[in-house]
C-alpha cells in the first residue's frame, strides 16, 4: 500500500527508463513536486516550508550556483521535497561530505538538526548510503555536462568500490554530527533564552 508521497514518488522512479538524462528526470522531478523549472536558479527568492509555516527566503548566488546538484541528488537517491525526502539528503550530503564546501554546509548542516525532529530515521539512513557514495558536488562536471548525462552513468560515478562496514566508528562519528546539527540548529533558541536570562 503507498502510503506517503515519498513511496509513490519512489515507485513512479522505479518504473522510469534509467538510460533517460538527468535533464529528463530533473523535469518530472520539478513537476512532480511543484518547484519552478530548473529548480528556479534565476529566482531571487524561494520558498521554504518549516515550523508548519510558508517561507519566502532570499536565494543568493552560492545557492543558485549549485542548485541543480542538490536537485540531482533527489534524483540519484529517488527522494521527494518533503522534509523526510530532505531529511534523507541532509544526511547524505553530510557523510559524502558536503560540509567541506563553505557556506553550503551550514544549509546541510541545519537541515540535518531541523529533520532530526521529524524523520530520523530518514536522516539516518541517508547518512549511512552516503558513506558509500562520492558526493556530486565532487565530480566536477559543469551544469551542462549533468543535464546530458545518462542516469546509470551518474549511479557508476557516485558510487564507491566499496562501502564501508557500519560499526561503532561510524555510529559515533553520526551521533558527532547529529550533536552539530542540533547545536546550529537550536542556537537561535538557546541565544534568547540566554538573552532573557541575563536580562533578569
Amino acid at each position: 500500500m503507498i502510503n506517503s508521497h515519498q513511496d509513490q514518488y519512489t515507485k513512479v522512479f522505479n518504473r522510469r527508463n534509467h538510460y533517460m538524462t538527468i535533464k529528463e528526470l530533473l523535469h518530472d522531478f520539478y513537476q512532480e513536486n511543484k518547484i519552478p523549472d530548473q529548480g528556479g536558479y534565476d529566482k531571487k527568492q524561494f520558498q521554504m516550508k518549516a515550523f508548519g509555516l510558508s517561507f519566502m527566503l532570499p536565494n543568493p548566488k552560492f545557492r543558485r550556483e549549485v542548485i541543480h546538484i542538490h536537485d540531482i541528488q533527489h534524483v540519484l537517491n529517488k527522494q521527494d521535497t518533503s522534509w523526510k525526502g530532505e531529511g534523507f539528503i541532509a544526511g547524505w550530503e553530510i557523510s559524502t561530505g558536503m560540509w567541506k564546501h563553505f557556506p553550503l554546509g551550514f544549509l546541510s548542516l541545519w537541515a540535518m538538526g531541523y529533520s532530526l525532529w521529524l524523520y530520523p530515521k530518514a536522516v539516518y539512513d541517508g547518512y549511512i548510503k552516503g558513506l558509500g557514495d562520492h558526493g556530486i558536488i565532487d565530480l566536477s562536471y559543469t551544469r551542462e555536462a549533468f543535464m546530458e548525462m545518462k542516469f546509470d552513468k551518474l549511479k557508476l560515478l557516485t558510487k564507491k568500490n566499496q562501502s564501508p562496514a557500519v560499526g561503532l566508528e561510524t555510529k559515533l562519528a553520526f551521533f558527532l554530527w547529529f550533536s552539530l546539527s542540533q547545536i546550529l540548529f537550536l542556537s537561535p533558541a538557546l541565544f534568547a533564552l540566554l538573552f532573557v536570562l541575563f536580562l533578569w
